[in-house]
Formats: C-alpha cells, sequence, structure tokens
C-alpha cells in the first residue's frame, strides 16, 4: 500500500507524541512532516552522519545499533508505533546534535515520518520555550557531571601512576644516598692510607707503581662486566686463596671488593711487583679503597641516571613540554607508560612484560598525552585481570593504511556478554572502590572519536588483546 506523501492532522494525533498538540502545531507538522517509505534491510539513519531529520515509526521493525569496539552492537529492537529516532536532540542549538548517535536499520519495510531538524527546532522553542530550557539544562547538567566523573577517573589513574613512580623513584634515591654515605668512610680511610704513604713507608719508585696500578684497577673497574652468582664465587674463592697465601689478612672480606671491580688473580700479582720491598698488606687494602670508592661512584651514577630517566619518562608521559597535537612515535608514549607501571610489571611483581615493537613504523598525527592515557587504562586492566601472574605483550604493526597497537595479557578472559558493553560508560565488573567504568569509555573516544581511529577486542582464557588502530595521515578535522 502506498502512503500518502503527508499525513493528516487526525492521524497525527494518533501518534503519542502529537496527541496534546493544537490544531496550528498539528497543522506544521502535517505540511513539515514527510512520510518515508524505507525497504527491509536498509539503513535510515547512520551513526556519525549529519542529524538533518527527526524521525517517528509509523509502521514496521526497526533496529538501534552503536558501534563499539568496530562493531554494530544492537542496543533496541522495536515495532511500538510512535517511538522517535534520529535528531532527537534537535533543540539544542550546539554542535552535540551535529550527528547521529547511532544508526537506525529497518527489519522489515518500513514507513517512518521524517521532520527537517533544523526547522523542526525553531518551531519547538517557540511552542515550548520553557521545556527548551528545562532539556538544555538537563542535558548540560548532565555532560558536566560526566565530565567531572571523567576528571576524576583521569585523577585516579593519576595518583596509581604517581604511586609507582615515587616508588620508582624511591629505589635509585636511596641506593644514591647509601652508597653517597659508605663512600664518606671509604674516603676517610683512602686519607689514613695517604698518611701511611706521607710518613715515606712506601718508596717513590714504588708509589709511582701503584699509582699507575690505581688508574689500571679504576679503568677496569668502569667496565666491570656482570657476572652470575656461581662465577662470582668461583673467582671470590680464587682472591681469596690469593691473599691468605700472601699474609693478608681478612680476604673473604676484601675478595669481593676486587671480584665485583672485574678485577683478579692477575691483577693482584701485578700489585705484587709494583709494591717490591714495601708492605704488600698496605698496598692492597689501599687499593681495595680505590676499588671501592669507584664502585660507588658508579653505584651513584647509575642511580642519578635511573632518577633522570624516571622524570624523562613521565615528562614524555605527561606530555608537559609539547603541543597537544603533533606527530609523535608511539613507541616513546608506550615506553613511558611502561615505566609509569614499573611497580606492578617484571619479575618482582609476577609478571613478565614482552614488547614487540615494529620500529620502521612512522611517525603519526596524534594528541600524545591523550593516547598514553589511552595505553594507560588498557595495561592497568591487562595488570588487574592477571592478578600477580602472567605475561603482558605489547605489540606494535601495521596493517593496510594504519598503524596498530595490541596490549595482550594473560588473564581469564573476557566473557562474550562483558565484551559487549566494556566501551559502555559507567559499565565496569570491578568491586566497588577500584573502578567507575570510565577508562574503557574515555579510551573508546579518544581513539574513535578524537583520532578517527578503532578500538578491537579478541578474548578467550588465557589470550585477552585489544587493538587500537591508528590512521596514518593527518584528519583535516583532527586538530580543530
Amino acid at each position: 500500500m502506498t502512503l500518502p506523501a503527508h499525513l493528516p492532522a487526525d492521524e497525527l494525533r494518533t501518534l503519542f507524541l502529537f496527541t496534546d498538540l493544537d490544531d496550528d502545531q498539528l497543522a506544521w507538522i502535517a505540511e513539515h512532516g514527510d512520510v518515508v517509505e524505507v525497504p527491509a534491510g536498509e539503513y535510515i539513519v547512520r551513526e556519525g552522519e549529519p542529524a538533518d531529520c527527526f524521525h517517528v515509526l509509523l509502521s514496521g521493525t526497526i533496529a538501534m545499533s552503536r558501534l563499539v569496539g568496530g562493531e554494530a552492537v544492537e542496543t533496541t529492537r522495536t515495532e511500538y508505533r510512535g517511538v522517535y529516532f534520529g535528531a532527537v536532540q534537535f533543540y539544542l542549538n550546539d554542535d552535540s546534535a551535529r550527528d547521529y548517535p547511532a544508526s537506525v536499520r529497518a527489519v522489515t519495510d518500513v514507513a517512518v515520518l521524517a521532520l527537517p531538524a533544523t526547522e523542526f527546532a525553531a518551531q519547538f522553542s517557540a511552542w515550548f520555550p520553557m521545556a527548551v530550557h528545562l532539556l538544555e539544562g538537563m542535558l548540560l547538567g548532565m555532560r558536566k557531571n560526566n565530565s567531572q566523573i571523567a576528571e576524576r577517573e583521569r585523577l585516579l589513574a593519576l595518583g596509581k601512576l604517581s604511586a609507582g613512580l615515587t616508588h620508582e623513584l624511591n629505589n635509585p634515591a636511596a641506593a644514591a644516598g647509601r652508597a653517597a654515605d659508605t663512600l664518606r668512610d671509604k674516603v676517610a680511610g683512602m686519607r689514613a692510607k695517604l698518611a701511611m704513604i706521607a710518613d715515606g713507608k712506601i718508596a717513590g719508585d714504588q708509589l709511582k707503581k701503584l699509582v699507575m696500578a690505581q688508574d689500571k684497577f679504576v679503568k677496569k673497574v668502569r667496565n666491570a662486566p656482570e657476572l652470575s652468582p656461581l662465577e662470582a664465587s668461583d673467582r671470590e674463592d680464587e682472591v681469596g686463596d690469593w691473599l691468605d697465601d700472601h699474609g693478608i689478612a681478612g680476604g673473604w672480606d676484601l675478595a669481593p671488593v676486587f671480584v665485583a671491580g672485574g678485577l683478579g688473580v692477575e691483577d693482584l700479582e701485578a700489585v705484587e711487583t709494583a709494591a717490591g720491598d714495601a708492605p704488600l698488606e698496605g698496598a692492597v687494602r689501599w687499593l681495595a679503597y680505590t676499588v671501592e670508592t669507584e664502585s660507588l661512584l658508579r653505584e651513584i651514577i647509575d642511580a642519578t641516571a635511573r632518577i633522570s630517566d624516571l622524570v624523562g619518562a613521565a615528562k614524555q608521559y605527561s606530555q608537559l613540554d609539547r603541543a597537544p597535537y603533533r606527530w609523535i612515535d608511539v613507541h616513546e608514549g608506550l615506553k613511558a607508560t611502561l615505566v609509569m607501571f614499573g611497580r606492578k610489571i617484571g619479575e618482582e611483581a609476577g609478571i613478565r612484560i614482552v614488547k614487540d615493537f615494529d620500529r620502521t613504523l612512522p611517525q603519526i598525527p596524534a594528541y600524545a598525552a591523550e593516547l598514553n592515557q589511552v595505553w594507560t587504562n588498557i595495561i592497568d586492566n591487562a595488570i588487574d585481570a592477571m592478578d600477580g601472574s602472567g605475561t603482558l605483550t605489547v605489540r606494535t604493526g601495521r596493517t593496510e593504511d594504519r598503524l596498530f597497537v595490541e596490549i595482550g595479557d594473560t588473564g581469564p578472559g573476557i566473557p562474550p556478554d562483558v565484551r559487549r558493553r566494556i566501551f559502555e560508560p559507567f559499565y565496569t565488573t570491578k568491586p566497588v572502590g577500584r573502578g567507575t567504568g570510565l577508562g574503557l569509555d574515555v579510551s573508546y573516544r579518544v581513539v574513535v572519536n578524537r583520532h578517527h581511529g578503532d578500538i578491537q577486542v579478541e578474548s578467550e582464557p588465557g589470550n585477552t588483546r585489544f587493538r587500537v588502530l591508528l590512521p596514518l595521515t593527518e584528519e583535516t578535522d583532527s586538530a580543530s
């Protein structure tokens, strides 16, 4: 049956939306509302397209869906006559009403009443000015609340990372403090040995040879190799036996000092030759002080370098000194984020980290700090899912015209019914006090809306992977 192009006023009044309109208002609806017939299977509106029309269902069955993780998830299916969709926020005069918030597909042959959003907004404001103000106030209030809660979510994430960063900074800072305190004692001991030299107990030519040996020792300490516990133990036994054989007391105490500095029996024999007739024990202990002080200096340098690296990572993570939108290397943000999680990953935490980075990837246009928040949310969820035992995998690569970042964990997996909802605002499976349900919602909006990318999720027990896809080229409206 072919429907008329416009519905008469008396038929419009049978729709619950228009029941209480007066005759003039109904006449306007009848004049401006077009009856549109849509075959089964076709879309009436598509998510993200310009919101041109406000639609009212006249007959047939429709299905509403939202894009979640790149997949269309059906949220509503109805045949109820009079339901409305499309430009449902037509009365708002701002950018939030610019695009359709969801897609609607005709399940069967469908007839809808289509009203032009711009003209309807003007009439609606004239007919119901107070209602418009109330609706605007309600929506603005909801947005403000959502914004505040989202800000709270960001602060909670920052708090977690700050705690981790504080822990990471404390370790090298404490190590540097201990090394500096020990170094003070060793320097005092060296002064005592210098006093012995000043008394003339070591001849000048012998002293020159010992100083040359000291310089060689310092160079060796600076490049001392890493030894396994078994290798270190064997070498300490060799050095200890040599010291005992040469009548030097406390060889068990001196041996670890020389071995840790990369020195062995052959170096001590060179000291014996350089000392000549001078007491060997005094020469050995003086050089032991040299080795210890150089080792302590290296420890201090390593600790302060670690602190500098952590501060640099925090700076990279927060992007405090960078423009918000620029061309970036995603690996920098990923590495900085992993540093922030240093307290939660690693052998001590029970979570192994595997990094598989494609270093040939080009830089991409992005909001770096916002992407770092995405990595934070996904990695934090992965760590929580593994509950102190498992493997965190971070991969990067390229697929067609997009770059991907894949973050995987070996946790129990995400059930299908949960997976369909994980990007919904306020949806969380975490206990009260541990999750707000905004982390993945924020991530979705940053990737999809802000960067015109996509998030995909695959999950089964022992293998959950979040894949973030980002365009390699700059969108014309990305930086607006």
